[in-house]
């Protein structure tokens, strides 16, 4: 089976208003015609409380929700023969789906239920929650109280045919523990090699506790400086041992895409500096 290649929306635009990585307001159309150039298979699409913003027709941004938003995406997928396997819920990053009220976690409970269709709209067979950051899961009760959101999203999840991957920031041992008290085959891991990276994690480690419930791969790198704190670097000149990273990624026989969530180049670089990285996981995998 041949191997897939794709990248994080946004990577193939400058950044917009500062941020580092969000949906492209301004540039989501010109990414597909971007991708193809770049030698990439797919896009992984992201939704996030920035691209809810209107865009010039007073439409939302983000043209996954609106018809006639979807109707200029499935053409532009077609066009260039790109695809989009996976949503990313950076959203959930924005607004959290704890350490807020009970009515506001309703709230955002029913958006993440409302957006599962929506993935399978858009033929995504996945979406990613990160739980990192803005919102990383400290402590005993917030496992318990996103465990009880996962076991009453996932039968939406399981109705629609779309799987739900987890990216976190345990160790390899929580992880494998949090993991068995949610045993639903739609439940997985979405890994991260620069996440790992930045945390001192070690590849082969963490797959060999989880492995069997990873489902998608990020590939970045961290670097973790001596001081504290880390850097997204481009490949190869971070903290991930790369070699570490693919034994452990030809461990589990993955046979899913990888998405490039790699550090930036230069503004207006983006495809040639894409390339590049491409280049680099393609000795690898």
């Amino acid at each position: 089976m041949s191997h897939t290649y794709g990248i994080m929306q946004g990577r193939l635009s400058p950044p917009e208003d500062g941020r580092f990585q969000s949906f492209p307001r301004s540039a989501w159309r010109e990414e597909f015609p971007r991708a193809k150039a770049a030698g990439l298979d797919y896009i992984e699409w992201i939704h996030d409380a920035y691209g809810e913003g209107k865009d010039a027709t007073g439409r939302i941004a983000n043209p996954i929700f609106s018809e006639a938003g979807l109707a200029e995406f499935d053409a532009l997928k077609r066009e260039h023969n790109i695809a989009t396997p996976a949503l990313c819920g950076d959203w959930f990053m924005d607004v959290p789906l704890i350490r807020c009220s009970p009515a506001e976690r309703d709230r955002r409970e029913r958006h993440l239920h409302d957006l599962i269709p929506i993935a399978k709209r858009i033929g995504a067979t996945r979406i990613v929650l990160p739980f990192v950051d803005n919102s990383k899961i400290n402590g005993e009760y917030e496992r318990q109280t996103v465990i009880a959101i996962l076991k009453r999203a996932l039968p939406v999840a399981e109705k629609n045919g779309v799987e739900l991957h987890l990216e976190a920031d345990f160790n390899p041992t929580d992880f494998a523990d949090f993991l068995k008290r949610i045993p639903h085959p739609m439940l997985k891991v979405n890994w991260d090699s620069g996440n790992s990276s930045g945390l001192g994690y070690i590849a082969t480690e963490e797959f060999a506790a989880y492995g069997e419930r990873i489902g998608s791969v990020h590939i970045k790198d961290r670097y973790k400086k001596p001081e504290g704190g880390v850097e997204t670097r481009p490949l190869g000149t971070g903290s991930a041992n790369f070699d570490d990273v693919f034994q452990a990624v030809n461990s589990i026989g993955y046979q899913g895409g990888v998405t490039l969530q790699v550090a930036r180049g230069a503004d207006n670089d983006e495809v040639e500096f894409i390339k590049g990285q491409l280049a680099f996981v393609k000795k690898y995998w």
